[in-house]
């Protein structure tokens, strides 16, 4: 699996929101060894119940896909940007 994005462990990241208060997004990420794809899973964060909102899916050429009804385009662009320039800090 070619993986060009940086996160490969859970991560919350703040969106700004089309049509609502801003809020953090818990990013899962399903990181299966054998398959070409990786597909992060998209939650509200700091909630007992979250909302699902998704995922996004990375290709192994590191092209993306959101899969889900909820995110905006600039939503999905801001969590597609996160999770690639994502550099874990020690």
């Amino acid at each position: 699996m070619i993986n060009n994005t940086y996160l490969i462990k859970e991560a919350k990241a703040w969106i700004k929101r089309k049509n609502g208060p801003d809020e953090v997004v818990r990013i899962i990420p399903d990181l299966k060894t054998n398959d070409p794809v990786v597909s992060y899973e998209l939650y509200i964060a700091y909630e007992n119940d979250p909302d699902y909102l998704g995922r996004i899916l990375f290709d192994a050429k590191g092209y993306w896909i959101y899969d889900g009804e909820v995110l905006s385009i600039a939503e999905q662009e801001q969590l597609a940007r996160f999770i690639i320039n994502y550099v874990e800090t020690y």
